[in-house]
Order: C-alpha cells, then structure tokens, then sequence
C-alpha cells in the first residue's frame, strides 16, 4: 500500500497535533506557500502557552482527584462524573510538555511516545468533553428528583461507554501516527494512504467535532436551560447564585470550545471544497487553528474552579483541609491520619456538586 505525505522544500504544515497530517494536497496554493512565519510563531507561543496551562491545570485537577479518591467517602453519581472529568483532564495535561518540546526541537522521544502521547491527547480531550455532558444530565435529574443519587450500575457503565467510545476516535492516531525526518529535524505527525487519507481524516475530524463538541453543547445547553426555567418558576429557591453559575458553565464552555471547532470546521471545508486560494490567509488560518486549540486545552484549568464555587462539599471540603493544614503548621505536629470532615453535615454529603 503506498503511503504518502508532502514533504518539499516550498512547504510543510506547522508541528501541532492535529494538523501535522498534511498527506492531502488541499490546493496547488498549499504546495507553495512557505510557512515559516507559522513555525516561528508555534516555536514561541506553544512552549509558553503549555506550561502556564500544564501547571494550574494538573494543580487543581490533582487536587480534584485527591479529594474524591482520598478525603470523600461517600460519593455520588456526580462524584464519579467529576473525578473521571479530573483523571481525563490530567492525562490530558500530562501530553503539554512533549508537544511543546516537539514545537521547539522537534520529536525526540521516538515513534512509540508519538503514537501514545497523540492518542492520549485525542482521547482524553474527547472523554473531557463527553463527560461534561454527563454531569449537566446528573444535575438536571438531581434537580427535578432532589434526593441522594447513589453510584449504581448504570453509572459505572456510562463512564465505561464515554471511555470506549474516546479510546475509538484515538485508534487512527495509534495507527497512522509516525516519526519522520525533514527540514533538519524529526516531527510526529500522521501518514495516512494516497488513496483514501483524505476521507479518513475528514471522517475522524467529523466525528471529533459531532461528539467533542455538537453533542455536549446541546445536552448543556438543554440541561441547564431546563434547570434555569426549574429555578425561576420555584418561588422559594435561592435563584441569583445558582443562575449564575450555570451561565458560568455554558459561558465557559462555548469560549472554550467554539473557536476551536469552528477553524476545524473550516479546515475540513477547505480539504473538500479548496476554499482557501491566498497563501497569507492559509498561514492566518493556520495561526488561528493553532491559537484556538490552545484556548480549547485551557477549559481543563477552569473545571476545578467551577467545581469549586458548584459543589458545596467539594468547597467544604478544601475549607477544611486549608484549616486543618493551619492547624497542623502551628502546632508542628506530623499528622499522617485522615483528615476528618466534621463541619460537613449529611445533605452536603449526599450532592457534592449542588445547583
């Protein structure tokens, strides 16, 4: 089977993850665009972008994992939701400093890290997304069914799925995934075949943008806008707050993930149609992809926030560590036992993640 990728001296694609798969001569004007102004940019801008992202993000989804693995005993459906979202965040975060390294000196960790670190990426950037959706679906029944909803089967199996169905949409990166050697350096990046290498990326970029995006968008959006009109129409609950956070949600979502989805949007248009004909407008593109994907990854630093100001065990729950670790430091003691959680009455204990 002949594989093929462009590789000239007029042109290749910048080094990032998703669009480093340039087998398919979008246009003769692709051919001879030089982008070096767009590897330039990536050099500078990823590596730093990356580190800021990667250091409050596995600080805070870490701290999200530490405390529904360790501190909360007793968990609900959310719980599960919130810490499956926290691992998912974290392996994704855990793939920054190899890309970053990759835009600065190019691949140096060989073809096995590159097919792992890019499924990795893909995967759990999916499952964030999916499981974002699962937990407006938990808090919709949790507020027009406003008792304890306990961890049953049905639960353990939607991660399951939500982790099946982000492990498929990662197999053509485990599969088409290589390192090769140009313009002086090694990059990772995707061989597909001549033959069909076009319709497989654009079929595998369809589906990331219906299930990562599309989909999740219209269960928040219909969930929480359900929990809106529930709240607005009960006379005696507390609206101002919880309204608030729900526009924080959907808010932060949509400036997240829509940039992103619609340069890929148009990215994939231009595979079909060769919409783009000026060479300083594919580089703009380019920049803007890249810049916009970047913005995307920084959603995983803002879950922990809202779980914070969402979930009133989750906030009294790093209430009382902060004390606790308070007391601990004036009294010079080395306490190695858990960390009690007295303050937490039995409601707070059953809706960690209350609207």
């Amino acid at each position: 089977m002949k594989y093929h990728i462009n590789i000239s001296d007029d042109y290749y694609d910048y080094y990032d993850y998703d669009n480093l798969n340039d087998t398919l001569d979008y246009s003769v004007h692709d051919m001879i665009c030089i982008k070096e102004e767009v590897r330039s940019f990536n050099q500078s801008f990823l590596p730093t972008f990356y580190s800021i992202v990667f250091l409050v993000g596995v600080a805070g989804n870490f701290l999200v994992v530490a405390i529904y693995a360790y501190f909360k005993k007793r968990k609900t459906k959310t719980d599960i939701y919130i810490l499956n979202l926290a691992i998912a965040d974290l392996l994704l975060l855990f793939t920054l400093p190899f890309w970053a390294g990759n835009a600065v000196h190019g691949w140096v960790f060989g073809i096995s890290l590159c097919k792992i670190t890019a499924a990795i990426y893909a995967m759990n950037f999916s499952a964030s997304m999916q499981f974002l959706a699962c937990i407006s679906i938990d808090r919709y029944y949790a507020t027009i069914q406003p008792q304890s909803h306990p961890i049953t089967r049905s639960t353990r199996k939607l991660c399951s799925f939500v982790w099946m169905v982000a492990f498929l949409l990662c197999i053509p990166e485990l599969i088409f995934r290589t390192v090769t050697y140009f313009h002086g350096r090694y990059v990772c990046l995707s061989i597909f075949p001549t033959n069909w290498g076009k319709m497989v990326k654009i079929t595998t970029d369809s589906l990331e943008m219906a299930l990562n995006f599309v989909l999740p968008l219209l269960i928040i959006l219909i969930c929480y806008s359900a929990i809106a009109r529930i709240l607005l129409k009960s006379p005696r609950a507390k609206k101002s707050q919880p309204l608030k956070v729900l526009a924080a949600v959907v808010i932060a979502f949509i400036l997240t993930q829509l940039p992103y989805n619609i340069m890929k949007f148009w990215k994939t248009m231009h595979m079909i149609l060769h919409l783009i004909q000026d060479c300083r407008i594919i580089k703009n593109t380019d920049v803007a992809l890249q810049v916009s994907e970047t913005l995307a990854l920084f959603h995983s630093c803002l879950n922990p926030i809202l779980f914070f100001f969402m979930g009133a065990s989750f906030k009294m729950h790093i209430i009382n560590i902060a004390k606790h670790y308070g007391c601990w430091k004036r009294q010079g003691s080395m306490v190695t036992e858990e960390i009690p959680m007295d303050c937490e009455d039995p409601a707070e204990q059953t809706s960690s993640f209350t609207i």
